[in-house]
């Protein structure tokens, strides 16, 4: 089982240029945390993937190990692990995050 779950977070991860795993929904989050990172992806005015980990219990208890990363949100660009809620936060303030996401809207759209 735990095989399979891997197998669709990496598939999840790869199918989609911007996903944010989070607590509840971009419409609803269920945590400040998850509110937050959704707040400055919004605010980059792209369109970004979301799965719903307290819904999805077995992605919940088993991305961290895959990511090596403890907490929520995760936030994954072009396959890659940005961080969770301070380092997206961070990016945002600093001007880095919304070139970073418009990249892989872009990369996606030439596809």
């Amino acid at each position: 089982m735990t095989e399979d779950i891997a197998t669709a977070i990496k598939e999840q991860i790869a199918n989609n240029p911007i996903l944010l795993y989070m607590k509840g929904s971009p419409n609803a989050p269920q945590c400040g945390f998850s509110a937050r990172t959704v707040q400055c992806l919004m605010e980059c005015n792209q369109r970004f993937s979301f799965v719903d980990i307290l819904t999805n219990p077995a992605i919940r208890q088993t991305l961290p190990a895959i990511a090596n990363w403890p907490t929520f949100p995760q936030l994954y660009v072009n396959g890659e692990l940005v961080g969770g809620c301070d380092i997206v936060s961070e990016m945002h303030a600093q001007g880095e995050l919304k070139p970073l996401l418009e990249s892989a809207s872009e990369d996606q759209n030439s596809l």
